[in-house]
């Protein structure tokens, strides 16, 4: 059995939900987008694809805004929002034309209407773009302030009815203090919901911890930075930190 055979059956989730920070498109840059990182991820995204995964994309616009920060300098928090939300747009665009250009067939669909660059989200049209074979990148946050592009990704994933939220970070998963900072931090191997919000880890959005929590959705966490991480997470390989409901299954 050939090793693309050998995956593709060992394949644990058909339908996932990437969670990609605008930060992660950075690369080496201090502002914007480096299209050699998204070239990067769209490999990392093929690869995955081409196991007959259906793989929909939530990108965050912290690279070029941040509501939050603005709203902190006295800015209109809804519109800082929506400026953010704006910039996952341009992010959006520049990683289906990565996608594009190695092979996968994308469509970027936007929580607020703007039919000259992309598709509206309709849940049903993404359900079936992804039928059909397509990656879907999902852009807008939820189409509303007050929202991070996290709980954006858990609401997409619930609605679509993704098998995880993989959350692509820059660190190797969740620790019990910042590995930055503390060179003893340990990590996190697995988690409950629970433990996150009464913790309060900050990896990811409380509401969306709350939501997943809600559907028994399992949200992984993992470093992007490394070649065929994501496709480890896909294939349900130990990697990052997993946050679930507490039932072992034998991962």
């Amino acid at each position: 059995m050939s090793q693309a055979v050998a995956d593709a059956v060992a394949v644990r989730y058909g339908r996932i939900l990437l969670k990609i920070s605008g930060e992660a498109l950075l690369g080496q840059r201090a502002y914007g987008v480096d299209p050699e990182m998204c070239v990067f991820i769209a490999q990392q995204v093929r690869e995955v694809h081409a196991l007959g995964v259906q793989v929909a994309v939530v990108v965050g616009g912290g690279n070029i805004f941040r509501g939050l920060a603005a709203s902190a300098k006295g800015m209109d928090r809804a519109t800082g929002d929506y400026i953010g939300m704006l910039a996952t747009v341009m992010n959006g665009l520049a990683l289906q034309d990565a996608l594009e250009k190695s092979g996968v067939p994308t469509r970027v669909m936007s929580a607020i209407a703007m039919n000259e660059v992309c598709e509206p989200y309709i849940r049903r049209r993404a359900v079936r773009h992804l039928e059909k074979g397509r990656v879907i990148i999902l852009v807008a946050g939820t189409g509303n302030p007050y929202f991070t592009t996290d709980t954006a990704a858990a609401l997409r994933a619930v609605e679509i009815g993704a098998e995880v939220l993989l959350k692509a970070t820059k660190v190797d998963g969740v620790y019990d203090s910042d590995p930055v900072k503390n060179p003893k931090a340990v990590r996190h191997e697995r988690l409950e919901y629970q433990q996150v919000l009464s913790d309060r880890l900050q990896v990811i959005d409380s509401t969306a911890v709350t939501l997943c929590m809600e559907n028994a959705l399992p949200i992984v966490v993992f470093d992007m930075n490394q070649p065929g991480h994501i496709k480890t997470a896909a294939l349900g390989g130990r990697i990052g930190t997993v946050i679930d409901n507490g039932e072992r299954d034998g991962r």
